[in-house]
């Protein structure tokens, strides 16, 4: 008998383990009849506790488990002195983790129309992040970072920008075009229209889904965030939004309505990162050089291949070790071996003034967000480390330079390589989200 009653125990263990809780009632989102016929459908869902750490399944921008980062790297300061970081990816995050209610997070999983290049419709996939028993303040609408295994797509991870869930925002997560249930697919590397659009579709579908299932926000204006190449996603969102999506634009039940804009270490001039590849002979981060050049090529269909830009024995590892989704960007630098740029491009590709490197700048230009004639409207805050080794400052300083009249509060410093600043990006979007609460809460009472 007492065995039965163990056995029942855990079979009752496993049925529930796929529902959640809101308030007191457990919440199983795959058989919600009011949401069975909208266009974003769940495919799967978990709960995760934060209470001990994150979960082993979350990476930073290089591949590497976030509880496994341990940085010592030098830097070069303005001074000619050189810093020595020695920054721990569980120091940041227990510091992280400090702050907010939220012990516990629900991860919803499931897919949405929206369309390629061309038009045609396709699905694509992502991730919901709620807190546990309650609806969400605010969503943050995330264009997450260059990821090159498909077990860093957000439907396959705990995205490091779950911990702001503990702040009781709600997170939605595109996992792109190429990635998650398209991960047989080449990705549109930097391809920004596209992008941007994938992005919003899913937004734009799990609204009425929020609505549906008993978590519409309490604020129905949105936060955009990303860092690195979700850092410049965002900001294309965001001009797609301003351009396309307000009162003026479409019906009411259709405007988005924007709060904030987060971005940091984003490519916002996609052809002057290429130009420091060529220009220094440096790739410090080579997987970028193939990513970069065949995002272009493939996601504008131009009429260059891949074997006229990339060294013979790079183009014959395309496919194994980048388009097959099976390795980090950490591993693939690895298999590489190289930080110099001619080891990866061809000699026509290093001409600056070659007519395929004219074409390939071409497609830069039209895919970096800068390049457009707009400034920005909505209140946007952008990170950058002065010594960021794989999205040189210089897209930063342009940015700035293009957005001189805009609503932009700028954080630029020498805060360290790419992947510790993607670690201080996030702890400052917590910081002013706590700040900005603080204020509302002290000018309401």
């Amino acid at each position: 008998m007492r065995g039965s009653k163990i056995y029942i125990a855990g079979l009752l263990c496993m049925l529930l383990a796929g529902c959640q809780f809101h308030g007191d009632k457990f919440v199983d989102f795959t058989d919600i009849e009011a949401a069975k016929q909208l266009k974003f459908q769940v495919i799967r869902q978990q709960e995760t506790d934060l209470s001990n750490g994150l979960p082993y399944n979350c990476f930073l921008p290089d591949g590497t488990p976030v509880n496994e980062y341990h940085d010592t790297t030098q830097y070069a300061m303005a001074n000619g002195l050189r810093r020595t970081s020695s920054v721990t990816g569980t120091a940041i995050v227990q510091q992280l983790l400090k702050y907010g209610n939220q012990q516990k997070v629900i991860e919803i999983v499931g897919t949405y129309p929206t369309h390629d290049a061309e038009g045609n419709e396709i699905t694509l996939s992502g991730k919901v992040m709620l807190p546990h028993g309650r609806p969400p303040k605010r969503m943050i609408l995330v264009s997450h970072y260059t990821v090159c295994s498909n077990a860093e797509a957000p439907s396959n991870c705990f995205s490091l920008e779950g911990i702001l869930v503990k702040l009781g925002y709600g997170l939605i997560i595109p996992d792109y075009m190429g990635y998650g249930i398209t991960a047989n697919q080449i990705h549109p590397y930097l391809v920004m229209d596209q992008t941007a659009r994938n992005v919003l579709d899913m937004y734009l579908a799990v609204r009425p889904w929020l609505k549906a299932v008993g978590y519409e926000p309490e604020e129905m204006d949105i936060d955009l965030m990303g860092y690195s190449q979700g850092g410049a996603t965002a900001m294309a969102v965001l001009r797609l939004i301003e351009t396309e999506y307000t009162e003026e634009d479409v019906e009411i039940e259709e405007a988005v309505f924007l709060h904030r804009v987060y971005a940091g270490g984003g490519p916002y001039d996609v052809k002057s990162t290429y130009e420091r590849f060529v220009t220094t002979d440096t790739a410090s981060y080579p997987v970028a050089v193939p990513l970069v050049v065949q995002g272009m090529i493939k996601g504008n269909k131009l009429n260059i291949q891949l074997s006229d830009m990339m060294q013979p024995w790079l183009c014959e590892h395309m496919e194994d070790w980048i388009n097959s989704k099976s390795l980090t960007s950490a591993q693939i630098n690895e298999l590489i071996g190289s930080h110099v740029t001619h080891d990866l491009l061809t000699k026509e590709a290093m001409e600056q003034k070659s007519d395929k490197v004219a074409e390939l700048y071409k497609a830069m230009t039209v895919n970096s967000i800068i390049s457009y004639n707009w400034i920005p409207k909505t209140s946007v805050y952008i990170m950058h480390s002065m010594d960021d080794e794989t999205v040189p400052f210089a897209n930063a300083a342009n940015a700035k330079s293009k957005w001189k009249d805009a609503n932009i509060t700028y954080n630029f410093g020498h805060y360290g390589g790419h992947v510790e600043t993607a670690l201080r990006f996030i702890y400052s979007v917590q910081t002013l989200i706590q700040e900005e609460e603080k204020e509302r809460t002290k000018y309401e009472n």
